[in-house]
């Protein structure tokens, strides 16, 4: 891949991409339930429904169905839960955050000529917070089998020594900077010592299993969404909507693995504790664009359809390692190293293209007192793309990404009951896993209620939603990848003050 510019801590450098990852575009790809709180409480299930703020995010068609002007801020609670088990070892790590979930404001300009059939037309803009990456996972435990020695190993071998060794680091290629890092610290060791071309490489880790291991996640970050939405309606029966997106990313992870070993001491120098940390830091931004419509098949019966196209992002990464190993010899003797060049590697512009989406919804209102919606979305999440394809890194992980990912079907069910200015309102969502192996991340399942009051010109509401969604993602991609099963549970509480202008 490409070399391109670069920042420091203690001195400049240059550097290749960072081998990205399936997890990576998955990340981007995924879109968390967000948006007012009556949207929140029905689960999203406004496909058909229209006539909310955060309606417009499933089916710009959505805005024509407002008779008033609009505006609206809403603000979140979330507290996401990690509970982690690795090799039977049970930790559990919480994160809390308050975030303006969202905001946006709807004008309808009304057309009183009844010889025109054309009656309304909508003109809104709004921003989510697509996805809020706050979170942090601990997990500990001893595995019976790997060191993550294989991590190195996997990446060293076929790379002449000579290319680690006289190579200076900020000029070496991600692949080489991996077993740089494993060859100075003594994890790694070549076959043959005194010759540059080796390219063979053998574990300075003992053998016999029984490693202890952890590893902790700290991410921070968000996906937001700044739509821009037009939307008309004919004879008040269909309405036809249209979003323009524009989509900022900013997402921040720090991880640090430790490993250590009791295994009885060699005739040669051995690993017996190592860490291994890694910074990294994308962002961003993005485009895409939606289209919609809504039919009143009967005063009480509706249906919907909408599409949204790819999302086609432009991202930056930026990423930092360090590494720090302990090393016994045979007489018993500790000797440390520290390897840390002080460098954040700066990569090259690249693309992503995340998968386009279809969303088929149907509603029945029952007058003024209340409605119940259900909304079906299909997302092939094996269309996604890193960009140049020609790009002979990316070539690979495009193929993987075709053979790993699958389509992934979304039921949302929302209904709303109101006495008199109260609303009660409640949800359920279903979405099934990206992965074809239905582990790496697992179904998701989450149930929503909430309530509102409407003051008149003014509404109030609150809404309460709970997630929960297992995952199995290997702590590195390559060579040791053995990780955690995650279960991850997420609380949100979500406040909304709506204005009818």
């Amino acid at each position: 891949m490409k070399k391109i510019f670069f920042l420091f801590i203690a001195g400049l450098s240059i550097s290749a991409v960072h081998s990205q990852e399936i997890s990576d575009a998955v990340r981007y790809a995924q879109d968390n339930l967000t948006g007012t709180a009556r949207f929140r409480a029905m689960s999203g299930a406004f496909g058909a429904v229209g006539g909310d703020l955060s309606a417009l995010s499933v089916n710009p068609a959505g805005s024509a169905i407002f008779n008033n002007n609009q505006l609206g801020v809403s603000f979140s609670n979330q507290n996401i839960k990690n509970n982690s088990n690795y090799f039977g070892t049970e930790t559990s790590n919480k994160d809390n955050s308050f975030i303006l979930n969202q905001a946006g404001a709807v004008f309808v300009f009304h057309d009183h000529n009844p010889k025109n059939n054309w009656t309304k037309i909508a003109i809104g803009t709004t921003y989510e917070n697509a996805n809020n990456f706050n979170s942090d996972t601990f997990s500990v435990g001893t595995n019976p089998r790997n060191s993550i020695d294989q991590y190195f190993l996997t990446y060293a071998n076929g790379i002449p020594l000579g290319n680690i060794t006289t190579i200076p680091y900020r000029d070496m290629y991600y692949d080489e900077q991996q077993a740089y890092f494993g060859y100075q610290g003594f994890v790694i060791n070549p076959v043959n010592p005194n010759d540059n071309n080796n390219t063979q490489y053998v574990s300075g880790v003992p053998a016999g299993g029984n490693y202890y291991q952890e590893n902790e996640i700290y991410a921070r970050g968000y996906n937001s969404k700044l739509s821009f939405n037009i939307a008309t309606s004919y004879k008040d029966r269909i309405y036809f909507g249209a979003n323009l997106n524009v989509h900022i990313t900013d997402y921040r992870r720090s991880s640090s693995f430790y490993e250590d070993n009791s295994n009885p001491l060699e005739a040669r120098e051995t690993i017996s504790n190592l860490r291994f940390n890694n910074e990294l830091y994308t962002y961003g931004n993005g485009f895409s664009f939606q289209l919609g419509a809504i039919a009143k098949v009967t005063d009480a019966f509706r249906l919907g359809v909408a599409y949204e196209s790819n999302t086609w992002y432009d991202l930056y990464d930026e990423v930092s390692q360090s590494l720090f190993t302990t090393r016994q010899a045979a007489g018993g003797q500790e000797i440390h190293e520290s390897i840390n060049p002080n460098i954040i590697n700066v990569y090259d512009r690249y693309t992503l293209q995340t998968p386009g989406k279809f969303t088929f919804s149907g509603a029945y209102v029952f007058g003024k007192s209340g409605l119940i919606s259900l909304d079906y979305s299909i997302k092939d999440y094996a269309n996604t793309k890193y960009k140049p394809t020609s790009d002979p890194g990316f070539r690979g992980l495009n193929a993987d990404m075709s053979n790993q990912l699958t389509s992934a079907g979304e039921l949302r069910i929302g209904a709303e009951y109101k006495i008199q200015r109260l609303s009660l309102r409640g949800g359920y969502r279903f979405e099934g896993s990206p992965y074809k192996n239905g582990t790496t991340i697992g179904d998701l399942n989450s149930y929503s209620g909430g309530l509102g009051y409407s003051f008149g010109g003014t509404k109030l509401d609150l809404a309460y939603s709970y997630l929960e969604r297992k995952s199995n993602q290997g702590f590195f991609a390559t060579g040791f990848t053995d990780g955690a099963n995650i279960t991850s549970k997420l609380n949100n509480v979500t406040m909304t003050l709506l204005f009818e202008l």
